[in-house]
C-alpha cells in the first residue's frame, strides 16, 4: 500500500497531461466555421491587388528566387 503512495504522484503528471491534450483536441461546439462575407472577399482581392502592385514595383535585383552570375 505504500508503494501505491509513491507510484500515484508518478503517474499523475502523464495522465493529467494526457487529460489537457485530450480537452483541447476536442472540437469546440461554438466554433464553427461562418462562410465568407462580402467584406471578407472585397478585403481579399484588395490585399491581392496590393501584392501585385508591390510586385510590380520591385526590380529584378530584388528578387532573391533569380540566379545572378558572380
Amino acid at each position: 500500500m505504500s508503494q501505491l503512495l509513491y507510484i500515484l504522484p508518478a503517474l499523475a503528471c502523464p495522465i493529467g497531461m494526457g487529460l489537457m491534450m485530450w480537452f483541447m483536441m476536442r472540437p469546440k461546439h461554438g466554433a464553427q466555421t461562418h462562410p465568407a462575407t462580402g467584406a471578407d472577399r472585397q478585403e481579399l482581392l484588395r490585399l491581392r491587388k496590393e501584392i501585385d502592385a508591390l510586385r510590380a514595383d520591385r526590380t529584378p535585383q530584388d528578387d532573391p528566387r533569380q540566379d545572378h552570375p558572380s
